[in-house]
């Protein structure tokens, strides 16, 4: 199971959001390129970035913190928040971004979603981010209509490869993940799936592991301290 710690950008800095609030924020620095350096230095491989302003309001407030990360070599990073163009996608693919995370454009704009995995394959993932069980966008301030493991399965069936797959609820609140979604989520055939959310313990990512979930990203439990960046990969990636 590949292991991608994260680092969501707001205004320049390195934050976590309580459960998707923006006005729930803890800023853990203000270097972002640094921070991605010690994550490569405990043993990383791959970076799960998002753009939290890019989320909520399609701006790239954040790109130059970005196109530093990306410069600085070393990692596979995968990029999300604003993504709902294809020059955007080109724009992160050209820094040398490994793949783009498509969000609200999924959901809003399903034609471009399955143009987008047709052109590019493997380089675009979808983030399916659910509350109560339903597709959120806008940087999680609105609900669709539509349940996340239909919608998952939808994306499937229009070419997309991974999905990450967020329980909103679990996101930021130290309440551990939903095991019970990602059991589910894995039968989904032919898709890729990267849970995200409240993951928050050695255990949990065995389990994820052996449930066939293909990747985990880890946030506060990182910035926190209750997970241990060196002692994660060495007991869950490598083995």
């Amino acid at each position: 199971m590949q292991i991608f710690p994260a680092i969501d950008l707001r205004g320049g800095q390195v934050v976590r959001l309580y459960q998707g609030d923006y006005d729930q924020e803890t800023v853990y620095g203000a270097d972002p390129r640094a921070q991605a350096r010690a994550f490569l230095e405990a043993g990383a491989q791959c970076l799960h970035v998002v753009d939290l302003d890019g989320a909520r309001d399609g701006t790239m407030a954040n790109f130059d913190s970005i196109a530093a990360i990306a410069k600085q070599g070393g990692l596979y990073i995968e990029v999300g928040g604003g993504i709902r163009t294809e020059e955007r996608v080109r724009q992160y693919l050209d820094l040398g971004v490994g793949r783009c995370i498509l969000g609200t454009a999924a959901v809003k704009d399903f034609a471009f979603t399955a143009r987008m995995a047709q052109t590019y394959g493997d380089r675009i993932a979808v983030g399916v981010d659910a509350r109560d069980g339903y597709v959120a966008v806008n940087g999680w301030k609105e609900l669709s209509q539509e349940k996340g493991v239909d919608f998952c399965r939808r994306l499937r069936d229009a070419g997309v490869k991974t999905v990450i797959y967020t329980d909103i609820s679990r996101d930021g609140a130290g309440r551990g993940t939903n095991l019970e979604l990602y059991r589910e989520l894995v039968q989904i055939e032919g898709l890729d799936i990267t849970a995200s959310g409240g993951v928050g313990s050695l255990e949990e990512l065995r389990r994820l592991k052996d449930m066939g979930v293909r990747a985990a990203i880890l946030g506060k439990a990182l910035y926190d301290g209750r997970l241990d960046l060196r002692t994660v990969l060495r007991e869950v990636e490598a083995c």
